[in-house]
């Protein structure tokens, strides 16, 4: 058949086309396990940025590819490279050849250093569980100051030390890395008191939250001694089966009635502590039920307002009482706004927009925890605890924007 002029490629579209099908044949080349050392390391060295991303994850490329890709001007190269070399780091180190073992290393050393963090959270999070790692890769990635790379080394590598934790704890500049050291497992007695001695509202939750942090008798008295005015405390330390009858006592003046319950039915009771938590439950549950039963919470929350009353400590009651339509009604009042959107902000979900809301309300960050904790029942991860301990942790530009999300002017 005879060609026409329309079927005739121009000496440009020919190099185009040309330049396609290569490319193509070079990415497919890039992601086969059988293609050979020396073509992934061409590849690695002139492939364009898909097929050198390709070659990056090749569980096949060699380690001299490998290294040669740790320096890629493409981040997400990197970023591939970072993935693989986490996830086959212990089986490349088997390699019969020292100087290939010795450039293996090197790589893993270069992504630790590499400047965009995506790279090193990769790294982190998949050597995390690694005991073959070089220990100074783990000490840079423990103090790196990107809180997505530090977190998961610190919470899971077998490689840091109690020493090495202690020191963490002394100098960590996010409560992030406070509260990952809190939720590591087999925590020492001597780091649960660093993490303690720190007063981190949100990492001492986390350390009383893992059961397997050996707590001290006199660490948990300490804990006891501050925790009547930290809601998010109660649950995590009524379940901590090393209190003392006398931490028994003193927490159960404090907690709500459904917790004090929780206490009394411990089988390591004595009969005057069993005793004492049958006369606190009962005083606490004729306190909730009087709560509990207003007129309605329209009426209950207009006589407080008039009284002048309508504040942290009228909020901390509803809330700790669960009274969620009083709370709601509650802050509709403070915070001026329409009753349907406070709803649908207590029943959203959000940490983020309630405690903005609480602030809006004129209301404490302390309130704003407790309405996250006890009435949208919001859990771990879930809560958005207080800066310092007692400050709301946004600006006031982002808690303006939360609340405008849910329509609240």
């Amino acid at each position: 058949m005879a060609q026409t002029a329309a079927d005739t490629l121009t000496p440009s579209e020919a190099l185009r086309l040309l330049e396609e099908r290569a490319q193509a044949a070079q990415h497919d080349l890039a992601s086969r396990t059988d293609a050979g050392e020396d073509v992934l390391h061409y590849l690695a060295a002139n492939g364009a940025a898909a097929t050198r991303r390709a070659v990056a994850a090749n569980p096949a490329a060699s380690p001299k590819s490998n290294r040669l890709l740790a320096d890629d001007e493409e981040d997400d190269v990197r970023v591939e490279l970072a993935r693989k070399i986490g996830r086959i780091f212990p089986g490349l180190l088997l390699v019969e050849k020292e100087y290939l073992r010795d450039l293996t290393i090197e790589t893993l050393e270069q992504l630790a250093r590499d400047e965009e963090p995506r790279v090193r959270a990769v790294l982190a999070d998949e050597i995390k569980h690694l005991d073959c790692v070089p220990k100074d890769v783990v000490m840079r990635l423990a103090h790196d100051a990107e809180v997505l790379v530090c977190t998961p080394i610190i919470e899971y590598s077998p490689l840091l030390s109690d020493t090495d934790l202690i020191e963490i704890v002394a100098v960590a500049r996010a409560n992030a890395m406070l509260a990952a050291v809190a939720r590591r497992k087999g925590l020492a007695g001597e780091v649960c008191d660093a993490v303690v001695s720190t007063g981190d509202t949100a990492a001492i939750t986390a350390l009383l939250a893992n059961v397997d942090a050996r707590l001290r008798m006199k660490t948990l008295d300490t804990i006891v001694s501050r925790a009547a005015e930290v809601a998010e405390w109660h649950g995590p330390l009524v379940l901590r089966a090393e209190l003392s009858p006398r931490a028994i006592r003193r927490v159960a003046s404090f907690v709500a009635g459904a917790l004090i319950d929780l206490l009394a039915r411990r089988q390591d009771l004595d009969d005057a502590t069993r005793t004492h938590l049958a006369r606190k439950l009962h005083a606490r549950r004729k306190k909730e039920a009087k709560l509990a039963a207003p007129a309605s919470a329209a009426a209950e929350v207009e006589e407080a307002r008039r009284a002048g009353k309508l504040d942290d400590g009228f909020m901390a009651a509803a809330a700790e009482a669960c009274q969620k339509e009083t709370v709601a009604r509650a802050l509709s009042v403070l915070a001026k706004a329409d009753e349907s959107l406070v709803r649908r902000i207590l029943e959203s979900g959000s940490a983020k927009a309630a405690t903005a809301l609480c602030w809006r309300a004129g209301l404490s960050m302390r309130i704003a925890f407790k309405v996250q904790n006890t009435v949208m029942r919001l859990k771990g991860r879930e809560l958005l605890p207080a800066r310092g301990g007692v400050d709301f942790p946004m600006t006031e530009d982002e808690m303006r924007w939360h609340l405008g999300y849910f329509g609240v002017g």
